[in-house]
């Protein structure tokens, strides 16, 4: 790519940046404000110039003016400064007197020319909503006029009434459609087909079965929307999905005083089962998990976990990222892929298939340690009972011990292994270590990974996670009744999760705004629709 040639990079990541500023900035404005910033209850216009078959569509739904209200440290404005340092466009003379509210970025087509010979040139696609047709049409004659002086080759053609130009050096292409939408590509095909997408309806978005069963879900007042065809995404990124059990996904970004709700809606292809029934309250398992943990995952009913909806979405991500579910399970949570490791075990028919009832497992970062301390609590049952034996067996095949002691008042049985020790001058004597302690206490069996949590377990009164506000916070805003949480508290497990995913570091430089601020992320699903998993993502970010 040459010198110019990135200009239309520069429009790009702009989009992106504002929309990653915006959702880090509003809260705090509309926390103190609440006003109605944001009332779209609108699909994206510029549905309309794309293609069904394309692999993503990303919509900000508001202008950038109306975010920069949001910013506390200038971050818009800088940005608008340094993108636009490229050229001699003054956004607030420019710009700023048309631009509506919208901004669309598509990933229009994998190949531009559809000739694998010559490799892989995908096609994109940008439309921002123009309120102001006449002075958009100023802008980009002026936008390409300048290309001209620094000796750019321009090419105008009229395209079905529409005035395309094109930058052949620069690889971009830029066009007023209409009155409602200013068009940038980075090629002049990618233009005419955003102009015949248009003009053959039953080519467009919009028309599209998946598109409309997926915007019926959308929600009311979203910030930005997105919509990802599935397969095709897959085949983008090198990638088979080797369970396609979804075909396509949308993305609605939802403003909420206490941080950002991500809503998503998976289509599925045939119909999905729940788990179990949804839960119209949190479980009672987390009274006993401590306020200290990293990462905490509650529900109900592992037993079916592996048909339902969340598990066959949970295989098609991982098996086509990963190749495997493990390979994925031992990225996300290490501590219990070593446990199933040292101790012979199967996660599946060891574990899950006894959980009927309320489940909680926690992982909790300790300094110091590279791996976490593990907390699992579970709803008591006579399948519990039966499992407690199962695992005895399978410590005494691991040359463990079954040991009985007194934990300040309460009755602990613990799995130790011993080994002699002797110092000069001193008789033998055995040491205990333990590999993990389980305990009765009301309705609950509870397992840690050693005494020292086990204790803080048992001292915890009022300090639980359940009495934790951030955590209280976090659940309210997930629709009830849903299928439980996974909660991950970032400031405490960011070293451990960057750790087991080194990518995620990237992620962070490249959401930097949002990171910056993040507090904690809930996960969550819920709806009862038979084809389809909905959920929800919520950022908390700090006041």
């Amino acid at each position: 790519m040459n010198r110019q040639s990135s200009f239309f990079g520069f429009l790009v990541a702009g989009a992106i940046a504002l929309l990653l500023i915006g959702i880090t900035g509003f809260y705090w404005f509309f926390a103190k404000s609440p006003v109605n910033l944001v009332a779209s209850t609108r699909q994206p216009g510029a549905a309309i110039f794309v293609s069904k078959l394309a692999p993503v569509m990303v919509s900000l739904l508001a202008n950038p003016d109306r975010l920069q209200a949001l910013e506390r440290d200038g971050e818009v404005s800088q940005l608008k400064t340094s993108l636009l340092a490229k050229s001699s466009i003054d956004y607030k003379q420019d710009i700023q007197p048309w631009l509506g509210q919208e901004i669309t970025l598509a990933v229009t087509t994998l190949d531009i020319d559809r000739d694998p010979e010559n490799g892989q040139q995908p096609g994109y696609l940008m439309a921002l909503a123009t309120e102001k047709p006449e002075k958009s049409r100023e802008f980009v004659e002026l936008l390409f006029s300048q290309r001209v002086l620094t000796g750019a080759n321009l090419a105008v053609e009229q395209y079905k009434g529409v005035k395309l130009i094109y930058d052949n050096q620069e690889n971009l292409a830029g066009a007023v459609v209409g009155d409602k939408f200013v068009l940038f590509a980075n090629d002049l095909r990618v233009l005419r087909a955003a102009i015949n997408n248009v003009q053959a309806p039953d080519l467009n978005l919009i028309s599209s079965s998946k598109y409309q069963k997926a915007t019926q879900e959308l929600p009311k007042g979203a910030l930005a929307v997105a919509f990802l065809n599935l397969p095709t995404v897959a085949q983008w990124q090198g990638l088979e999905l080797l369970e396609p059990t979804y075909h396509s996904l949308i993305i609605s970004l939802i403003l909420n005083p206490k941080g950002l709700l991500a809503e998503t809606t998976l289509l599925s292809r045939s119909e999905v089962v729940s788990p179990s029934l949804p839960l119209s309250q949190p479980v009672g398992a987390l009274k006993y998990i401590p306020a200290s943990a990293g990462l905490v995952i509650s529900g109900a009913n592992l037993r079916n976990l592996g048909d339902s909806n969340l598990g066959k979405f949970w295989r098609q991500g991982t098996a086509t990222i990963y190749g495997s579910e493990e390979d994925a399970l031992g990225r996300l949570v290490q501590p219990l892929v070593d446990i199933q490791k040292r101790w012979g075990l199967n996660l599946a028919p060891d574990i899950f298939s006894w959980v009927r009832g309320e489940y909680a497992i926690a992982l909790s970062p300790s300094e110091g340690k590279t791996t976490a301390d593990w907390v699992f609590v579970v709803e008591k049952s006579p399948e519990v009972v039966e499992a407690i034996g199962h695992l005895d067996a399978i410590a005494t095949a691991n040359n463990l011990n079954i040991s009985s002691l007194t934990l300040g008042q309460q009755k602990i049985s613990a799995w130790t292994e011993l080994t002699a020790a002797t110092q000069e001058q001193s008789p033998l004597t055995v040491e205990a270590k333990v590999k993990g302690a389980h305990t009765t206490l009301d309705n609950y069996e509870i397992f840690s990974s050693n005494l020292e949590t086990m204790d803080q377990i048992l001292t915890a009164k009022g300090n639980s996670l359940i009495d934790n506000p951030d955590f209280q916070d976090s659940i309210a805003v997930i629709p009830q009744p849903n299928q439980g949480y996974i909660y991950l508290d970032w400031t405490k497990s960011k070293k451990l999760l960057e750790r087991q995913l080194p990518i995620l570091k990237l992620v962070e430089i490249l959401g930097k705004p949002l990171f910056n601020n993040l507090r904690s992320l809930t996960v969550s699903s819920y709806g009862n629709e038979t084809t389809s998993l909905k959920g929800g993502v919520f950022f908390q970010l700090r006041g």
